[in-house]
């Protein structure tokens, strides 16, 4: 039988490990600024760093750390290949508007190789050849009409019936000349850039709400206000909703396991096209290489026990390269749009001062450049050629009718399913660093019991729209399936939309 590593016990992403973060208060007391960027991952610090050079003076607020969510659990390509999309895009927007899409993705790497060049940031960036390939002979067809896209839009690539390593391959759609990336050691230059211009951040500071109006103001948890002429949401799910972005896109997590391998990695990036899809790239590490394997997508809070998850990615990297060490693995949390294409732009058409960027659906340090570039050129009042293709007030009948009702009937499915979902256990017969979903007084509750024995109890019920969560236990959370909110064991909020904790249950 084949040696099998045993897996971190919890997700720790790579990107983090022996960075050195600058550490920044919350804030306590009332603020001024231009700009008001709520999130400080990839989309808020690149908006910040563009609009500091303007002169512009932005406050960058964020709940947690910063570069901590979604940033800082990403496989972190640089690429205009987003798995099958613009055959896709022909059909639904056609074919001008799926070459800006192109396009848009195409400018962002370049822009990005720019400011590594000009600032000489060591991020250990690397020219890579971006790989599609299936496995099958029905995906095979579906790579051909990509590869006709592709011919179609102008897009330089080429065709291939095979990869440099051996995973059943039968066809292959080369992208040539795209990137990858060390996320966090390209950002923290720009931290300090902004820094320096005067740029001010806030961490471990929850934004809750905007009063509208010619200078809005940005409402905090603990009550203070920041007051500025421009207000950008970057936090992943909007913390702004005045748009219905909640029925508006759904969330994904997906996985990700970091190994050593036996073989010699031959080079580029690669996304397997059939289900269940697989995703593969290097990384420097300790002298060598650490692969990147990611994948298994599921609607956050539904389908089988997560670390089901971990354990296929890490089968199929034993059996395809090997694993002589597993040091890491993480999971993430993915937004995906109606009709796929991110919504980046203002808020509203009512609210002309207030911006959103989300909806990235994996491709977020491609998609992070398009938004600030293009957030930043409404502020400045410059023209860009992609305002009406990533705008959010768009609604593509075909096929965002059709998602979102498919959507919106899965949430009323899971909002039923839970409120007669039976307990799994009793409190008491829970072992350690287990959880269930039990009984309390009558009542639907979700029990955990850590490592040391200790019960952290909660009810269940989101705080967003009232759906059941279910736990998580590759990363203990609980996990609402109708619209991705996340807490942890303690009821915290890790994942909008919901912005109140879950409630905490004594029991005795």
């Amino acid at each position: 039988m084949k040696e099998q590593h045993q897996m971190p016990q919890y997700p720790e992403p790579y990107w983090r490990d022996g960075i050195d973060f600058p550490s920044f208060d919350a804030v306590n007391e009332d603020q001024n600024v231009d700009v008001a960027i709520i999130g400080a991952g990839i989309s808020g610090i690149t908006t910040a760093y563009l609009l500091s050079k303007e002169g512009l003076k932005v406050g960058l607020i964020d709940a947690g750390k910063i570069l901590n969510g979604t940033t800082g659990h990403t496989t972190a390509k640089i690429s205009a290949q987003h798995d099958l999309i613009y055959d896709e895009l022909i059909q639904h927007v056609g074919v001008e508007k799926a070459k800006l899409y192109y396009q848009s993705n195409d400018e962002a790497l370049q822009f990005i190789k720019q400011i590594v060049s000009e600032k000489s940031i060591d991020c250990d960036l690397s020219k890579e050849d971006a790989y599609l390939y299936s496995t099958t002979e029905q995906y095979d067809r579906k790579i051909e009409k990509e590869w006709k896209a592709y011919e179609k839009l102008g897009i330089p690539g080429e065709t291939k019936t095979s990869i440099p390593f051996d995973a059943g391959a039968t066809s292959a759609l080369v992208m040539k000349d795209q990137a990858q990336f060390h996320p966090i050691k390209y950002l923290l230059p720009l931290v300090k850039e902004i820094e320096a211009a005067g740029g001010l951040f806030f961490e471990n500071t929850t934004a809750v709400d905007v009063q509208n109006g010619a200078k809005p103001i940005v409402l905090t948890r603990e009550g203070f206000r920041i007051t500025c002429n421009y207000v950008v949401s970057c936090s992943h799910f909007p913390f702004y909703d005045s748009g219905f972005y909640f029925a508006r896109m759904y969330a994904e997590r997906s996985y990700v396991v970091a190994v050593e391998a036996d073989k010699e990695y031959p080079g580029g990036m690669y996304l397997s096209v059939d289900n269940p899809s697989r995703s593969l790239r290097s990384t420097p590490y300790n002298g060598g290489k650490l692969i990147l394997i990611g994948a298994e997508n599921h609607k956050t809070g539904q389908g089988i026990n997560t670390m089901k998850h971990y354990e296929a990615l890490q089968d199929w990297g034993s059996k395809v390269l090997g694993i002589k060490s597993f040091p890491y693995r993480w999971s993430t949390q993915d937004l995906v749009t109606l009709d796929k294409i991110p919504y980046i732009g203002q808020m509203s058409s009512k609210e002309e001062n207030i911006f959103v960027a989300t909806g990235y659906k994996k491709w977020g340090m491609t998609t992070s450049a398009v938004a600030a570039r293009l957030i930043t050129d409404t502020i400045l009042r410059k023209q860009n050629p992609y305002k009406e293709l990533y705008t959010p007030s768009r609604f593509i009948a075909d096929p965002s009718l059709k998602n979102f009702l498919i959507q919106n009937v899965d949430v009323a499915g899971h909002l039923i399913a839970g409120k007669v979902q039976t307990a799994e256990k009793k409190v008491d017969e829970l072992t350690n660093d287990e959880a269930a979903v039990v009984k309390v007084q009558g009542k639907r509750a979700g029990a955990y019991k850590d490592t040391g024995g200790n019960l952290h109890i909660v009810d269940t019920t989101c705080t967003h729209m009232g759906c059941e969560c279910e736990w998580n236990g590759g990363d203990r959370t609980w996990d609402c399936p109708c619209h991705g909110s996340r807490y942890t064991v303690d009821g915290d909020v890790i994942e909008g939309p919901a912005e109140k904790p879950l409630t905490k249950i004594n029991f005795n």
